[in-house]
């Protein structure tokens, strides 16, 4: 049975190259595209307006980048994650940063 990451990543890549959009489509194009998704993203929120839904598109087109992205450096999504979650819990173990958002340099 196919995954959920695996049916989006088929969707993207027919959607782009449907359309030779995958020609584009280098690491620092799509890298770039993640930050300016992301400026676009933030507005929805900016001067204390909160446009949620306008929010869940902005949203759906910085993980398109991003699942883009990972496609592209043969790597999954998910387990990007997964290895990231690992370093993130030696990094900031509970007992020292349980309620706290300071740097994991910072807990003492």
């Amino acid at each position: 049975m196919e995954n959920v990451e695996d049916r989006v990543l088929g969707q993207l890549r027919a959607f782009s190259e449907a359309r030779n959009w995958s020609q584009f489509h280098t690491p620092a194009h799509l890298a770039s595209g993640i930050a300016i998704e992301t400026g676009e993203l933030l507005e929805c929120f900016q001067w204390g307006k909160e446009d949620l839904n306008e929010a869940r598109l902005e949203l759906a087109d910085v993980l398109t980048y991003a699942y883009l992205l990972a496609d592209k450096l043969g790597e999954s999504p998910a387990s990007l994650i997964a290895e990231k979650l690992e370093i993130s819990e030696q990094k900031y173990p509970v007992e020292k940063s349980y309620g706290r958002s300071d740097k994991y340099d910072q807990l003492h």
